[in-house]
């Protein structure tokens, strides 16, 4: 089996999880700060919007692996692909230190809860034949 629609998404995810890795990064050495956040807030930040990332990237893309992988239509994948890359776009600018409703914080995790609810649809209905 060639993929040929997850990778588009797997590539463009990666570009956005480096990014947030370097933000990271650049934090850290500022800082002088190892390991950990060292109680700096903002480093905190950074290091909760790179782990959001790594989470929700993983699990979308294995569930698109798997969808592509038992045949699901490419449009499906696409959505989702889709939604997992405005979520993650949006997500780092709405997870504020002073505001826990920010607007692109909803953005970012109700569009990547939709893109993994599509994907669960398409495996349930490979799974069943339906």
């Amino acid at each position: 089996m060639i993929f040929t629609v997850t990778p588009i998404y797997a590539l463009a995810a990666a570009i956005i999880y480096m990014v947030l890795w370097m933000r990271v990064t650049a934090k850290r050495s500022a800082a002088g700060q190892s390991i950990g956040d060292g109680g700096d807030v903002d480093l905190l930040l950074r290091v909760r919007q790179h782990g959001n990332c790594a989470e929700w990237v993983s699990f979308v893309l294995i569930l698109m692996i798997l969808a592509e992988g038992m045949g699901a239509p490419s449009l499906y994948l696409h959505i989702s692909g889709a939604l997992l890359l405005l979520g993650r776009i949006a997500h780092p600018f709405g997870l504020k230190k002073d505001n826990a409703g920010h607007a692109l914080r909803y953005v970012g995790n109700g569009s990547n809860m939709l893109a993994t609810l599509n994907l669960m649809i398409c495996l349930g209905v490979n799974i069943l034949g339906v």
